[in-house]
């Protein structure tokens, strides 16, 4: 039978004619026999009718319109390549973006980005449908031929998972209001910000200066308190400005001048500007409108749904209301959402730069200033064993200044007379005025000595003046020790700040003697899951205070407040009548679980153990010996965030500068690099059979290396001999070779 079938295929190949008649057929009965029989145990039945079916001679060229086929990198890839280029050519001006927004993959991974922000949810490349894709593509194709519009409210490209709305059968009525009133951010404009973010973020942190840190990844409140201790140490005046108005908002045409510094890319231009430029509608629903309703006494619990994110948990919401003045204003320009903060940093750039002009033109050296007289003013401060230690300022001393920026605030530091820190304050306000339309004047850019405290993010920077001991040696050879005077700069967390923002979140009143109040928005919940809670956020605040001086007696502030608010929460929940009960029945800590009848609670250990109860957490750091010391870790000069870090030493790698600088500094030092000993090893091996023992590599010196590449060589077999006997003496290096 094999036979037969191959003699009839033979006559069909060889008849051309005849191929075109059958292919219907045989692919007929190819599908016919697969629905008969999905899974052919023999070869013999499967294989002629597959010989049979017909494949095109041509293959058909990649549709441009399936998004499949635009995919072919990762888009973090595409994103590291990015911010690669940008960090090895700084200073280039960037015209190529457009390119970039043609890139599918970064469309995907923005897709991904916003979903995930959406849903609650990371959604995977894999499980995106393919009309997502498809949908996604449309609206990459809209935003290339300028046909995206920012705020649209009914016609979408693409639209959330979770949104399962028909807008085409929505009433008048719902319509008006979608119209009319505030909306959240479309979920298309979101994902169009997501990607010019990636494709702007990598050109300006490449470009922006060192002394900002505010909306920067790898840069934080804590990165400004470190630079502050470790770089305004033995200044005497500040200026502390608050230039928060810009990110309110700022006039289209400076921000468009600030943007094409570096960028010259029309396609990207037109898109920042088109988003600032749309009206945004904030207007809500008039009262007349609205349904009257009446409150409920009892208003039952709301389930989640299944694809609803679930909201913030108590102690990251109670954690932000404690974020700082400096920190609480985020900038939201037009429809750029998330790319606003970019936005206000690139426009506040250029007083960056204008600061550290001015700061190498103030600086002047003194003879008599051991600690800051080197040319560029960057060298360490004091001695080792006091690295915050400077001398005090006078007429003969080093003029200094230093200036850091967080979000719209500005923080100053001058070392010399009170005249210069004014002139300087001038040409702040004219320089404002200048560039950014700003009108400020001597109230709102007071100067302050250090000895009033000056308050930084919830933190007081002042001054310690210290008598420490001096031991240097003179010109003669002679060791000198005599009594010096300095200033130590100091970094407190604020108690009145921090008795602040419990007072807003409702936790305590009173300033003098606070008195802490009970937390009723946990009334319902359990001891162990309030417990719990309050554990996270005592455990966030220790992190948020850890390089304050006094952050012991902060946290254990903090403590007193979270312990009594609980006492009196569950005094009134289980009607104990005072927290010394609470506290008697359940410990210092609240460990014990507290129940409503009076008397001694059961054993809760047995409890616990036949698992009838939930075990109970109690509350951390009651007692200022179990918070955590203060972190002095020293702070580099040059400080940089660690993907800056990995980014420079890849470039620094990938150029072959570096690879033969490598190379001929360990020629010069007659070193022997680890692959050209595994390669000499290997061809030695090769050639005569012989192991080279590293050891002795190591030992040997200039005439033994000679002698060595000989050997390598096996050029001389006397020479060879010798080497033997001395590899046979050292027997532990050459076990270690063979291992």
């Amino acid at each position: 039978m094999h036979r037969s079938i191959s003699i009839f295929t033979h006559r069909i190949l060889t008849n051309s004619n005849c191929v075109r008649t059958t292919t219907a057929a045989t692919t007929f009965l190819y599908s016919h026999s697969n629905s008969l029989n999905p899974r052919p145990n023999g070869f013999a039945f499967a294989s002629p009718f597959r010989l049979f079916s017909f494949t095109p001679t041509h293959r058909r060229a990649p549709d441009p319109d399936d998004p499949a086929t635009l995919i072919k990198e990762d888009g973090v890839s595409v994103c590291s390549q990015m911010w690669i280029e940008n960090f090895r050519e700084p200073d280039k001006i960037v015209t190529n973006l457009a390119s970039y927004l043609r890139r599918f993959e970064l469309w995907v991974l923005a897709y991904q980005k916003v979903s995930a922000d959406e849903t609650g949810a990371y959604m995977p490349r894999s499980s995106i449908e393919r009309s997502a894709l498809e949908d996604l593509l449309a609206l990459r194709n809209a935003v290339l031929d300028s046909r995206f519009k920012w705020g649209a409210r009914l016609d979408f490209f693409v639209k959330s998972p979770k949104d399962k709305t028909d807008y085409g059968s929505l009433s008048k009525r719902k319509i008006k209001a979608i119209l009319t009133t505030s909306q959240p951010a479309a979920f298309q404009d979101r994902i169009v910000q997501e990607v010019l973010l990636m494709v702007l973020e990598p050109v300006y942190e490449a470009r922006f200066s060192q002394k900002s840190f505010a909306f920067r990844p790898g840069r934080s409140a804590h990165t400004v308190l470190r630079v502050i201790r470790r770089s305004f140490a033995g200044y005497l005046w500040y200026i502390k400005g608050d230039l928060s108005t810009v990110l309110d908002g700022m006039k289209v045409g400076m921000v468009i001048n600030a943007l094409m510094r570096d960028v010259r890319d029309k396609k990207v231009i037109d898109l920042v500007k088109s988003a600032l430029v749309t009206p945004v509608i904030t207007s809500k629903i008039d009262d007349g409108e609205k349904k009257k309703t009446k409150k409920r006494k009892y208003q039952k619990k709301r389930v989640l749904a299944e694809d609803e994110p679930k909201p913030d948990p108590y102690w990251l919401d109670t954690f932000f209301g404690f974020a700082p003045e400096e920190a609480e204003k985020l900038p939201s320009w037009g429809h750029c959402g998330i790319l606003s903060p970019l936005l206000a940093n690139i426009c506040l750039d250029e007083l960056d730069r204008w600061m550290e002009g001015k700061i190498k033109e103030f600086y002047l050296p003194s003879k008599s200033d051991v600690i800051w007289n080197s040319p560029e003013g960057e060298s360490e401060q004091g001695n080792t064993s006091w690295p915050e230690f400077v001398p005090t300022s006078g007429p003969d001393k080093t003029r200094k200044m230093d200036y850091v920026r967080y979000g719209g605030h500005i923080l100053i530091g001058v070392r010399g007379p009170r005249a210069d820190a004014a002139t300087l304050r001038k040409q702040l306000i004219e320089f404002c005025d200048q560039k950014y339309m700003l009108k400020l004047d001597n109230e709102s850019l007071p100067i302050e000595h250090i000895t009033k405290g000056i308050m930084f993010l919830d933190h007081v920077l002042c001054r310690r003046v210290v008598y420490p001991t001096l031991r240097y040696t003179a010109t003669g050879g002679k060791i000198i020790s005599e009594k010096g005077v300095g200033t130590l700069l100091s970094v407190t967390a604020s108690l009145k700040q921090c008795i602040k923002q419990f007072r807003k979140l409702n936790f305590l009143k009173g300033d003098r003697d606070p008195d802490p109040q009970p937390c009723f928005r946990m009334f319902h919940a359990t001891q162990a899951h309030t417990n719990a809670q309050m554990n996270k956020f005592l455990s966030t605040m220790v992190e948020w205070y850890r390089f304050a001086d006094n952050r012991k007696k902060i946290v254990n502030f903090c403590s007193y407040i979270i312990r009594g608010s609980l006492a009196k929460l569950y005094a009134a929940k289980y009607k104990l009548r005072s927290r010394a009960k609470v506290y008697k029945i359940g410990s210092r800590n609240l460990s014990r679980p507290l129940k409503e009848k009076k008397g001694q609670s059961p054993e809760y250990h047995n409890l616990l153990r036949m698992g009838l109860v939930e075990s109970i957490d109690g509350l951390h750091y009651t007692r200022m010996s179990l918070v955590p010391e203060t972190d002095y870790s020293p702070f580099p000069n040059n400080w940089r965030p660690d993907h800056e870090k990995a980014l420079l030493e890849y470039i620094r790698l990938e150029d072959p500068k570096s690879l033969e600088e490598q190379r001929s500094c360990i020629r010069e030092q007659g070193l022997v690099s680890p692959q050209d000993y595994i390669s000499m090893l290997v061809w030695n091996y090769k050639r005569n059979a012989i192991m080279l023992d590293q050891f002795s590599l190591l030992k040997s010196d200039g005439i033994n290396a000679v002698k060595d590449q000989q050997l390598l060589l096996g050029s001389n077999q006397e020479e060879h001999e010798n080497k033997t006997k001395e590899m046979e003496e050292n027997d532990e290096g050459i076990h270690v070779a063979q291992m």
